[in-house]
């Protein structure tokens, strides 16, 4: 010993050892409630051995973020689901498939797959709190390629639907001019004449100003015509504002939502409002409402109302998982499931009322404008001597000439020249052939409301609203579709969400640029036909069997009781396990047969002949559509093949923030407690499990006991490791 050591002699060993001993009793070895190691513990405090999952505590700790309130993430997933297709898609659909009639088939698959599928997405993100590719990892390996998939088409979904957000924003600032700059076709200089420009007057002003003074649009896909300087401005300021939405997260987007999503409704109340007031508005909603019931019977209803329900949920876009797993693992999924999926429903119906209300005052004022030219034209033939004015009824009055009276002198004239009436060129003017012309999409925003906004009192001010609701719809879904893609990619590397946010924004721009070229809206065309709906239909039905059949619907249910503190109605069983799959095997099924019996081709426009006419795509052209399906899918079987043969790692031993937090906290402790244990003279072998002997864990079926003998090793269970938080579904 060396010589200036100092020896402090400690009280009798006895002492020593008694003093420790109390200590250690009063002790816990680890502390279960926030420990991330915690296994045999409910949220809601069940019994020992009955919960699967960590205490709700230990969500605040994790460092993941968290939604300010439950109404931002409400909101949040209504401005995702809520979109642009509800205004423009839904209705098209009514009119087509039978009016109040398609209400019938699309309610009940809503209810067979379009809430039961919504339901197991939000179950799914919230508990195992990671994006769409950290979910399918956890849940099977082999099938990570989902979580791939669906950020596949999030980016393809997202290039194309921010140019229309940017056309949107081009007709906004538009419309802050009296009169609309489309409510009337331009004239053209011919020396001292001024005439009408013959390619909006072979169409109408709205149309022209849409294809020729917004587009400036080729006509056919091989020209490009190279860049719009417009669109682009336009496309560039759409993303400016994604970005700014986007930049920190849900932190940023949550408050965004509380406009975009509530914004809309109010838009849509106040045309509703307007709209009842307009002349003609009760004949376009009781035209849209009059059930056709042998429509019902067509199996094309039927499948064009499963992919309305499948695509306005926003399923397999990886948006909704996203926003889930930023919630707390004890929230009440199931309710926001019902909730969100009948605000959605209502929408639809609202957003359908407003359409058809507008459109009714429009073919009113057409239908007039129409008896007002026949009319004319009977004129010229009375004094002509082509027709003989015993022919028009003497009660009618040409100065004030209505629609019956019209349609009662052209059954006249009609009856008794029966030969030579097609020579006389006159219309019907029935107000049910303006109703019955089905407009959808762009033609409905674009061309066919813009026209009906032509004629309302303050038309600048309806436009304005009207095109900044679309503006605002279409941001709370691309909020959705870029938490889609960041979201796994911030899971699984670590990078600022700042950087990576403005990157994702600026490859998109110069991405998109493809869609502002003059051929750009034959791109859009081509990009909605392919890039999502027979993709995403295998990604959902994909997500569907990995959790029914290979995780097992029995176990999935356990854990949504452990989850949420009550068991989900065995109506959920059923339909995962057998429903949903069988749906959508015949809508897969029914979606390859309607691609290769329907010709694959686009609508072109016509400058000569100032309308749409159908073409079919070029070789270079189909085989882009056909590769952008390729590019969604190819994922799938390339990770479940390298998977298989171990070529790539399972992705389940990849530990979250979390997860080492709380297994370095553990680590931490049992150091202590070896130290102290040395201390009594007792070894480390002599020590007892830091796991409470009463506290066994049970398998996902709460049948199976299942041991986790020391923190170096691990047993897989049907997720990863059962060491790890986030493999606990």
């Amino acid at each position: 010993m060396p010589k200036n050591s100092k020896v402090t002699l400690a009280p009798s060993k006895e002492a020593v050892t008694e003093s420790v001993a109390d200590l250690l009793a009063l002790e816990q070895p680890m502390d279960y409630k926030s420990s991330q190691m915690s296994m045999g513990l409910s949220p809601g405090g069940a019994a020992p051995g009955k919960g699967l999952l960590p205490s709700p505590d230990a969500d605040g700790d994790d460092g993941r973020p968290s939604w300010n309130n439950k109404l931002e993430y409400i909101l949040a997933q209504v401005g995702f689901s809520v979109g642009l297709g509800n205004v423009w898609r839904f209705p098209y659909l009514c009119q087509k498939n039978g009016g109040g009639a398609y209400l019938v088939p699309y309610f009940i698959l809503l209810i067979l797959i379009g809430i039961p599928l919504f339901f197991l997405e939000l179950a799914v993100g919230q508990r195992i709190r990671r994006g769409s590719i950290g979910v399918w990892n956890y849940v099977y390996p082999q099938l990570g390629g989902i979580g791939v998939s669906s950020l596949m088409v999030c980016g393809f979904v997202g290039l194309y639907y921010n140019v229309i957000i940017g056309w949107s924003i081009f007709y906004f600032f538009q419309s802050f001019q009296f009169p609309l700059p489309w409510a009337e076709c331009p004239m053209r200089r011919n020396g001292s004449l001024a005439i009408m420009e013959p390619e909006c007057e072979k169409s109408s002003a709205t149309t022209y100003f849409w294809y020729r003074q917004t587009l400036n649009i080729t006509s056919s896909i091989d020209d490009t015509g190279g860049l719009n300087w417009r669109m682009t401005l336009s496309l560039l300021g759409a993303w400016i504002i994604v970005c700014m939405a986007v930049v920190k997260g849900i932190q940023s987007s949550g408050k965004v939502m509380y406009f975009s999503s509530l914004f809309p409704y109010v838009v849509l109340l106040c045309f509703l409002v307007r709209g009842l007031l307009l002349k003609g508005a009760t004949d376009g909603i009781a035209h849209m409402f009059t059930p056709k019931l042998e429509k019902m019977l067509e199996p094309q209803v039927w499948r064009e109302a499963a992919t309305q329900v499948f695509f306005a949920l926003g399923l397999g876009f990886g948006g909704v998982i996203a926003f889930s797993s930023y919630n707390k693992r004890d929230n009440n999924c199931h309710f926001d499931a019902a909730l969100v999926s009948v605000i959605n429903f209502v929408t639809s119906i609202l957003a359908t009322l407003v359409v058809f209300a507008v459109l009714g005052f429009k073919a009113n004022v057409m239908n007039e404008k129409c008896v007002v030219e026949n009319a004319e034209k009977i004129l010229g033939y009375l004094n002509q001597g082509v027709l003989s004015r015993e022919l028009i009824p003497p009660h009618i009055n040409f100065s004030h000439l209505t629609s019956e009276d019209y349609s009662e002198m052209y059954g006249v004239i009609k009856s008794v020249t029966e030969e030579d009436f097609p020579q006389l060129g006159l219309d019907a003017c029935l107000l049910a052939d303006e109703l019955n012309k089905a407009v959808q999409g762009t033609g409905l925003a674009f061309i066919a409301f813009t026209e009906a906004m032509t004629h309302f009192p303050a038309s600048p001010f309806w436009s304005v609203m009207f095109f900044f609701m679309l503006i605002n719809l279409g941001l709370g879904s691309m909020i959705g579709t870029m938490t889609g893609i960041t979201t796994p990619i911030l899971d699984a590397f670590k990078i600022r969400k700042e950087i990576l946010c403005v990157v994702c924004c600026i490859i998109a721009f110069f991405l998109g640029l493809l869609f502002v070229q003059r051929s750009g809206n034959y791109f859009v065309a081509m990009f909605d036909d392919y890039s999502a709906g027979l993709p995403l239909t295998i990604v959902v039905f994909l997500e569907n069997i990995s959790v029914a059949w290979i995780y097992g619907t029995e176990r999935f249910m356990q854990d949504l009781q452990d989850m949420l503190g009550f068991r989900p109605y065995s109506f959920y069983f059923y339909m995962w396990k057998f429903v949903s799959p069988a749906i959508l095997v015949v809508l897969i099924v029914a979606t390859v047969i309607e691609m290769a019996v329907s010709p694959a081709g686009y609508n072109a426009w016509i400058e000569a002949e100032g309308t749409e006419r159908f073409m079919n795509y070029p070789p270079w052209a189909l085989g882009m559509a056909y590769a952008l399906i390729l590019a969604a899918l190819l994922p799938l079987p390339i990770v479940f093949i390298a998977r298989r043969f171990n070529l790539l790692s399972d992705g389940s031993n990849k530990l979250s923030v979390s997860y080492r937090k709380g297994m370095m906290k553990d680590i931490s402790n049992l150091e202590e407690q070896d130290e102290q244990r040395f201390i009594l003279g007792k070894g480390p072998n002599e020590a007892p499990s830091p796991s409470p002997a009463h506290r066994p864990y049970l398998g996902p079926g709460g049948a199976q006991e299942m041991t986790n003998t020391s923190y170096g090793t691990s047993t897989k269970t049907g997720y990863q490791n059962i060491g790890s938080p986030e493999s606990q579904l």
